[in-house]
């Protein structure tokens, strides 16, 4: 999750009730008007740091733009489009990896952290990037992916050459003399078996991830001291934070004690957290966090609200931004998801951090398919709108907002029919593993189709142009055969578009403080339908109503609630005041309260 630009909200006047009783919107708009040495837990948690305030983009840069070609995006593409980043109204870039890489796992196999992947470009191009974001007021945050590495990475082709190699105690061996290791699952291994013999050395070395994925060791304090070399190497050039993937399984049990069966059921009970975890986060802020001011995010973060605390907690000095994955894991399957379990998963991390600590709040990124197929409707009635909608959750929660390319726009799902055409890793292993074992490989293709992760990695449509504008080349991945109906050029001259709507809704983030730092109270909690809440900041009171269906509903408002003026946000082009709301489908408002 990328860092942001110090962003200092600004009050407008709020309109009257009367002039709103009065007027009918004729068009879709809307209304626009440091980290604290005390270990002071709620003294901390009031500091309104550059990092609550900022919406992150993540850009994913394989799929941007690619500037030569080669059907791959690169640094120079994303450089040629900074001006159309600046106009989406973000604070902060989250990039995936682009260090040099095998790309096993599409760039989170990293075979050198201080080179640039050479698809991607240079350091100099990554150089004029930083530069140039800089210059636009826009933070770059990135990926540090420290749990493994590449297999190609020098320190494990020397670990695995000899058991006296000076690097042999940065990953995680078994000798085979010892018998098998205990069982350890995989998440992307052909077998699940994430120990993988290696017959140079007579040993296993354990890969929680691929078998090209191997483990860091990070009881070894060498190998801790590697790594925030490398994380000063690229602080010291500027840029504003980290996201810490996988961390949360850094930390192990070197003696692998065996596990329960069906652990796997409940990998991060097992995996995450482990001994030394904390210990280590809080020695990575010691010697490198605490001396920059940039914003640290933990992916994943445990089982639950309690632990992902323990990662953010002010006063515990590791990170300092949750990034739960709770409300991804519903919607998975063919009869999608029940609007009262999304409520309460979100309700739910809120009431956890409304006092302390801060949170991330998305509905998509690089790992899950695009929000709009996953938990909105992507039928052309109904694909704008829910995207708004969608895109107005995910700017008026309290949090800070991360939204994923092509978001912006309504990207959907590609669901390609045949596994020839996917190109991630656990798409392609899960399907070979379904075949090893003579399974179902219909039934496979059909749930990757709702949830592969390539879904959402699809190239960006630029244009209704040949390839999308995209590329000139072939592109790395097929383009969704949407492109010429869903690109940015067709959304940027239309003010009724997803795109402009999403530039609306992160301009009134901007002016209104209480949807960054309001408290939120849920409303009507067992409505099957509607999600609604208000958001408050001593006087101002704001109301956000969300039809989350392809129909037209009613809604009352609550005893207690008077509207206070015309929609600060409204995806739909009028909007009349009444006691009860009459909502189109996927409508979403964002009301003033007196």
């Amino acid at each position: 999750m990328r860092t942001a630009n110090t962003f200092r909200l600004a009050l407008l006047l709020l309109a009257g009730l009367a002039a709103a009783c009065n007027q009918t919107a004729t068009t879709e708009t809307a209304t626009t008007a440091s980290a604290v040495a005390a270990p002071d837990t709620a003294a901390l948690a009031k500091q309104p740091g550059w990092w609550k305030e900022t919406v992150v983009y993540q850009l994913y840069p394989r799929s941007f733009q690619d500037s030569d070609g080669d059907g791959e995006g690169d640094l120079r593409g994303i450089i040629a489009r900074l001006d159309y980043l600046k106009s989406l109204g973000v604070g902060t870039v989250w990039l995936n990896p682009i260090y040099a890489s095998p790309n096993d796992d599409s760039g989170y196999d990293i075979s050198d952290y201080r080179r640039i992947q050479p698809a991607f470009g240079t350091m100099a191009d990554f150089d004029a990037l930083l530069k140039g974001l800089h210059q636009r007021g826009i933070k770059l945050v990135m990926d540090l992916v420290v749990n493994h590495s590449s297999d190609e990475h020098a320190w494990f082709k020397s670990a695995r050459s000899s058991r006296t190699s000076p690097y042999r105690d940065y990953y995680h061996w078994w000798p085979a003399e010892k018998g098998k290791p205990p069982p350890r699952w995989s998440f992307f291994d052909v077998n699940s078996d994430a120990w993988r013999y290696d017959a140079a050395t007579n040993s296993y070395y354990l890969h929680y991830f691929s078998r090209k994925q191997p483990d860091l060791n990070w009881e070894n304090p060498k190998l801790r001291q590697e790594i925030y070399a490398m994380m000063r190497f690229w602080l010291d050039k500027g840029i504003d934070g980290f996201r810490l993937d996988a961390f949360q399984f850094a930390s192990k049990d070197r003696t692998f004690p065996p596990l329960p069966a069906g652990y796997e059921k409940n990998i991060i009970k097992y995996y995450g957290n482990g001994p030394h975890l904390h210990d280590y986060l809080q020695e990575m802020n010691r010697e490198v966090l605490r001396h920059y001011n940039v914003m640290t995010v933990a992916e994943g973060a445990g089982t639950g609200p309690a632990d992902a605390m323990l990662f953010v907690d002010p006063a515990r000095r590791e990170l300092n931004m949750a990034y739960h994955f709770e409300g991804m894991a519903i919607g998975r399957g063919p009869d999608g998801y029940r609007l009262t379990d999304f409520k309460r998963i979100y309700t739910r991390w809120d009431s956890a951090f409304a006092r302390k600590g801060w949170l991330s709040i998305y509905l998509a990124n690089h790992d899950q398919p695009r929000m709009l197929s996953k938990f909105g409707d992507d039928r052309p009635a109904f694909r704008a709108p829910a995207a708004k909608l969608l895109n107005t959750f995910v700017l008026t929660m309290r949090g800070t907002p991360y939204c994923y390319y092509g978001d912006e726009l309504g990207m959907s799902n590609i669901r390609f029919d045949h596994i020839t055409d996917y190109r991630d890793v656990e798409t392609r292993n899960g399907y070979q593993r379904v075949k090893n074992r003579g399974g179902d490989l219909t039934a496979f293709l059909a749930q990757a189709k709702r949830t592969a992760r390539d879904n959402g990695r699809t190239p960006f449509p630029w244009t209704a142009a040949a390839q999308a504008g995209f590329t000139t080349g072939t592109p790395w991945l097929k383009l969704n055969p949407n492109y010429p109906v869903i690109n940015a050029a067709a959304q940027d001259w239309d003010s009724a578009s997803v795109l402009n709507h999403f530039r609306r809704a992160t301009a009134l983030r901007r002016q209104r403080p209480v949807l960054v730092h309001g408290q939120y109270q849920l409303l009507d909690a067992a409505n099957p339908h509607i999600y609604a809440y208000t958001r408050t900041l001593g006087a101002e009171k704001a109301l956000v109503v969300l039809n989350f269906t392809s129909e037209k509903h009613a809604w009352a408002l609550p005893a207690g609630l008077a509207l206070g003026g015309a929609p600060w946000l409204n995806n739909y082009p009028t909007f009349s005041p009444a006691a009860t709301l009459a909502l189109r489908p996927w409508q979403a408002l964002v009301l003033p309260l007196r």
